[in-house]
Protein backbone atom coordinates (compact mmCIF):
# COMPACT_ATOMS: atom_id res chain seq x y z
CA UNK A 1 0.00 0.00 0.00
CA UNK A 2 1.63 3.18 -0.86
CA UNK A 3 1.69 6.55 1.42
CA UNK A 4 -0.62 8.79 1.34
CA UNK A 5 -1.49 12.54 0.93
CA UNK A 6 -2.98 14.77 3.97
CA UNK A 7 -6.25 14.87 1.53
CA UNK A 8 -6.65 11.66 0.91
CA UNK A 9 -5.84 10.61 4.61
CA UNK A 10 -8.41 12.92 5.71
CA UNK A 11 -10.94 11.46 2.77
CA UNK A 12 -9.99 7.87 3.96
CA UNK A 13 -10.54 8.64 7.89
CA UNK A 14 -14.15 10.29 7.02
CA UNK A 15 -14.91 7.39 5.01
CA UNK A 16 -14.01 5.15 7.50
CA UNK A 17 -15.92 7.05 10.37
CA UNK A 18 -18.97 7.47 8.24
CA UNK A 19 -18.56 3.63 7.25
CA UNK A 20 -18.63 2.52 11.25
CA UNK A 21 -21.80 4.38 11.74
CA UNK A 22 -23.82 3.02 8.66
CA UNK A 23 -22.45 -0.11 7.91
CA UNK A 24 -23.46 0.59 4.23
CA UNK A 25 -20.78 1.75 1.39
CA UNK A 26 -19.87 5.52 1.19
CA UNK A 27 -19.89 7.66 -1.76
CA UNK A 28 -18.41 11.04 -2.13
CA UNK A 29 -21.92 13.05 -1.89
CA UNK A 30 -22.73 11.67 1.51
CA UNK A 31 -18.92 12.89 2.46
CA UNK A 32 -19.06 16.02 0.71
CA UNK A 33 -22.64 16.51 2.70
CA UNK A 34 -21.62 15.34 6.50
CA UNK A 35 -17.98 16.07 6.58
CA UNK A 36 -16.30 19.70 6.22
CA UNK A 37 -13.41 18.24 3.77
CA UNK A 38 -12.94 21.65 1.89
CA UNK A 39 -12.81 20.17 -1.79
CA UNK A 40 -15.64 19.31 -4.27
CA UNK A 41 -17.40 16.47 -4.82
CA UNK A 42 -15.66 15.39 -7.97
CA UNK A 43 -12.41 15.65 -5.76
CA UNK A 44 -13.49 13.79 -3.47
CA UNK A 45 -14.69 10.92 -6.31
CA UNK A 46 -10.79 11.42 -7.29
CA UNK A 47 -8.80 10.32 -4.59
CA UNK A 48 -11.64 7.61 -3.92
CA UNK A 49 -10.85 5.95 -7.34
CA UNK A 50 -6.91 6.72 -6.17
CA UNK A 51 -7.37 5.13 -2.59
CA UNK A 52 -8.91 2.50 -4.70
CA UNK A 53 -6.33 1.54 -7.01
CA UNK A 54 -3.30 2.09 -3.73
CA UNK A 55 -5.55 -1.11 -1.98
CA UNK A 56 -7.36 1.44 1.20
CA UNK A 57 -10.64 0.86 -0.39
CA UNK A 58 -12.74 -1.85 -2.45
CA UNK A 59 -16.19 -1.60 -4.52
CA UNK A 60 -18.46 -3.90 -3.74
CA UNK A 61 -20.38 -5.11 -6.87
CA UNK A 62 -23.88 -4.09 -5.75
CA UNK A 63 -23.02 -0.47 -4.43
CA UNK A 64 -21.58 2.50 -6.10
CA UNK A 65 -20.23 3.54 -2.73
CA UNK A 66 -16.63 2.28 -1.25
CA UNK A 67 -15.71 0.33 2.01
CA UNK A 68 -12.26 0.50 3.37
CA UNK A 69 -10.24 -2.80 3.05
CA UNK A 70 -8.77 -4.92 5.97
CA UNK A 71 -5.28 -2.23 5.71
CA UNK A 72 -7.42 0.74 5.47
CA UNK A 73 -8.63 -0.26 8.74
CA UNK A 74 -5.54 -1.42 10.27
CA UNK A 75 -4.15 1.95 9.51
CA UNK A 76 -7.09 3.69 10.81
CA UNK A 77 -6.87 1.84 14.30
CA UNK A 78 -2.88 2.30 14.43
CA UNK A 79 -2.83 6.36 12.77
CA UNK A 80 -5.87 7.57 12.48
CA UNK A 81 -8.89 7.22 14.76
CA UNK A 82 -9.23 8.87 18.23
CA UNK A 83 -9.52 6.60 21.36
CA UNK A 84 -12.29 7.08 23.80
CA UNK A 85 -11.38 5.89 26.95
CA UNK A 86 -13.37 4.34 29.74
CA UNK A 87 -14.18 6.86 32.51
CA UNK A 88 -12.74 6.13 35.79
CA UNK A 89 -16.24 5.09 36.53
CA UNK A 90 -16.31 2.78 33.92
CA UNK A 91 -12.85 0.90 34.94
CA UNK A 92 -14.18 1.07 38.74
CA UNK A 93 -17.39 -0.64 37.43
CA UNK A 94 -15.27 -3.16 35.53
CA UNK A 95 -13.19 -4.13 38.64
CA UNK A 96 -16.01 -4.75 40.41
CA UNK A 97 -17.63 -6.83 38.21
CA UNK A 98 -14.80 -9.31 38.19
CA UNK A 99 -13.20 -8.77 41.73
CA UNK A 100 -15.00 -11.35 43.73
CA UNK A 101 -13.81 -14.24 41.11
CA UNK A 102 -9.58 -13.09 42.30
CA UNK A 103 -8.21 -16.60 42.94
CA UNK A 104 -10.12 -18.85 40.92
CA UNK A 105 -8.91 -18.25 37.32
CA UNK A 106 -11.56 -19.82 35.31
CA UNK A 107 -14.53 -17.82 37.17
CA UNK A 108 -12.57 -15.19 36.55
CA UNK A 109 -11.95 -15.30 33.45
CA UNK A 110 -15.97 -15.93 32.83
CA UNK A 111 -16.65 -13.21 34.68
CA UNK A 112 -14.39 -11.29 32.72
CA UNK A 113 -15.87 -12.21 29.11
CA UNK A 114 -19.48 -11.11 30.43
CA UNK A 115 -18.45 -8.13 31.48
CA UNK A 116 -16.29 -7.41 28.57
CA UNK A 117 -19.21 -8.49 26.04
CA UNK A 118 -21.88 -6.54 27.84
CA UNK A 119 -19.22 -3.30 27.56
CA UNK A 120 -18.22 -3.38 24.08
CA UNK A 121 -21.23 -4.90 22.38
CA UNK A 122 -19.01 -7.54 20.65
CA UNK A 123 -18.58 -11.01 21.19
CA UNK A 124 -15.83 -11.63 23.82
CA UNK A 125 -13.68 -14.39 24.49
CA UNK A 126 -11.01 -15.51 26.94
CA UNK A 127 -8.53 -18.67 25.90
CA UNK A 128 -5.17 -19.55 27.79
CA UNK A 129 -2.37 -21.21 25.76
CA UNK A 130 -3.31 -24.82 26.85
CA UNK A 131 -6.54 -24.87 25.35
CA UNK A 132 -8.67 -23.46 28.12
CA UNK A 133 -11.63 -21.26 26.20
CA UNK A 134 -14.51 -18.91 27.54
CA UNK A 135 -17.19 -16.95 25.56
CA UNK A 136 -19.92 -14.42 25.72
CA UNK A 137 -21.90 -11.96 23.96
CA UNK A 138 -22.85 -14.32 21.40
CA UNK A 139 -26.42 -12.67 20.72
CA UNK A 140 -24.68 -9.17 20.66
CA UNK A 141 -23.78 -10.20 16.71
CA UNK A 142 -27.48 -10.37 15.95
CA UNK A 143 -27.58 -6.34 16.65
CA UNK A 144 -25.11 -5.84 13.34
CA UNK A 145 -26.97 -5.37 10.25
CA UNK A 146 -24.04 -7.39 8.50
CA UNK A 147 -25.20 -10.72 10.13
CA UNK A 148 -29.17 -10.44 9.30
CA UNK A 149 -27.77 -13.30 7.00
CA UNK A 150 -28.45 -16.59 8.58
CA UNK A 151 -25.25 -18.13 6.41
CA UNK A 152 -22.95 -15.65 7.93
CA UNK A 153 -24.16 -16.46 11.32
CA UNK A 154 -23.58 -19.84 10.81
CA UNK A 155 -20.42 -19.37 9.50
CA UNK A 156 -19.44 -17.09 12.11
CA UNK A 157 -20.46 -19.17 14.97
CA UNK A 158 -19.22 -22.61 13.54
CA UNK A 159 -15.93 -20.50 13.54
CA UNK A 160 -16.24 -19.40 17.13
CA UNK A 161 -17.30 -23.02 18.20
CA UNK A 162 -14.29 -24.55 17.46
CA UNK A 163 -12.12 -24.14 20.63
CA UNK A 164 -8.81 -25.56 18.56
CA UNK A 165 -9.52 -23.09 16.05
CA UNK A 166 -9.62 -20.39 18.64
CA UNK A 167 -6.84 -21.23 20.14
CA UNK A 168 -4.52 -21.29 17.14
CA UNK A 169 -6.08 -18.11 16.11
CA UNK A 170 -5.12 -15.88 19.59
CA UNK A 171 -1.64 -17.65 20.22
CA UNK A 172 -0.81 -18.24 16.69
CA UNK A 173 -2.31 -15.57 14.08
CA UNK A 174 -2.00 -13.07 16.69
CA UNK A 175 1.87 -13.76 17.97
CA UNK A 176 2.12 -14.01 21.72
CA UNK A 177 5.26 -11.21 21.87
CA UNK A 178 2.70 -9.27 20.27
CA UNK A 179 0.70 -7.60 23.47
CA UNK A 180 -2.02 -6.17 21.13
CA UNK A 181 -3.02 -6.48 17.94
CA UNK A 182 -5.97 -6.22 15.77
CA UNK A 183 -6.96 -8.65 12.38
CA UNK A 184 -9.36 -9.54 10.03
CA UNK A 185 -10.64 -12.79 9.42
CA UNK A 186 -10.11 -12.10 5.48
CA UNK A 187 -6.55 -11.83 6.35
CA UNK A 188 -6.43 -15.41 7.76
CA UNK A 189 -8.15 -17.06 4.86
CA UNK A 190 -11.67 -16.21 6.28
CA UNK A 191 -12.52 -14.69 3.23
CA UNK A 192 -16.85 -14.58 3.42
CA UNK A 193 -16.68 -13.23 6.71
CA UNK A 194 -16.86 -9.98 7.51
CA UNK A 195 -15.55 -9.83 11.18
CA UNK A 196 -12.66 -7.66 13.11
CA UNK A 197 -10.78 -9.13 15.83
CA UNK A 198 -9.15 -6.90 18.92
CA UNK A 199 -7.22 -9.09 21.09
CA UNK A 200 -3.99 -8.96 23.48
CA UNK A 201 -2.01 -11.26 25.43
CA UNK A 202 -1.36 -11.23 29.19
CA UNK A 203 0.70 -13.66 31.82
CA UNK A 204 -1.90 -15.65 33.80
CA UNK A 205 0.89 -16.81 36.35
CA UNK A 206 2.82 -19.63 34.72
CA UNK A 207 0.46 -19.68 31.22
CA UNK A 208 0.14 -17.37 28.42
CA UNK A 209 -2.83 -16.14 28.36
CA UNK A 210 -5.32 -13.50 25.47
CA UNK A 211 -8.78 -12.13 25.51
CA UNK A 212 -10.38 -10.87 22.53
CA UNK A 213 -13.05 -8.88 21.22
CA UNK A 214 -14.87 -10.44 17.96
CA UNK A 215 -17.29 -8.12 16.30
CA UNK A 216 -17.93 -6.96 12.42
CA UNK A 217 -15.20 -5.23 10.79
CA UNK A 218 -16.52 -2.03 11.32
CA UNK A 219 -17.11 -2.08 15.18
CA UNK A 220 -16.49 0.79 16.92
CA UNK A 221 -12.51 -0.24 17.62
CA UNK A 222 -12.01 4.09 19.00
CA UNK A 223 -13.84 2.21 21.76
CA UNK A 224 -13.17 -1.26 22.02
CA UNK A 225 -9.32 -0.30 21.48
CA UNK A 226 -8.73 1.24 24.95
CA UNK A 227 -11.21 -0.83 26.50
CA UNK A 228 -9.48 -4.45 25.66
CA UNK A 229 -6.10 -2.42 26.84
CA UNK A 230 -7.39 -1.67 30.28
CA UNK A 231 -9.64 -5.33 30.61
CA UNK A 232 -5.69 -6.93 29.74
CA UNK A 233 -4.07 -5.05 32.35
CA UNK A 234 -6.81 -5.59 35.08
CA UNK A 235 -6.27 -9.55 34.77
CA UNK A 236 -3.14 -9.33 34.52
CA UNK A 237 -2.99 -7.31 37.93
CA UNK A 238 -5.61 -9.37 39.70
CA UNK A 239 -4.35 -12.91 38.31
CA UNK A 240 -0.87 -12.08 39.51
CA UNK A 241 -1.65 -10.04 43.29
Amino acid sequence: MNSLTSRQTQILKALIDEYIDTAEPVGSDALEKKYNLGVSPATIRNEMVNLTKNGFLKQPHTSAGRVPTPGAMKFYVDQLMEEKQLSLADEVKAKEEVWDARGDLDKLLDEATHSLAQRTGGMAVAATEDGEVWQAGWANIFSYPEFNDHALCASLFGFVDEEDQLVDLFFNKFPTESIFDVLFAEEIGFRNLPVGIVAAHFKAKNRNGALGVIGPVRQSYQRVVPTIRYYRDMLEEIINL
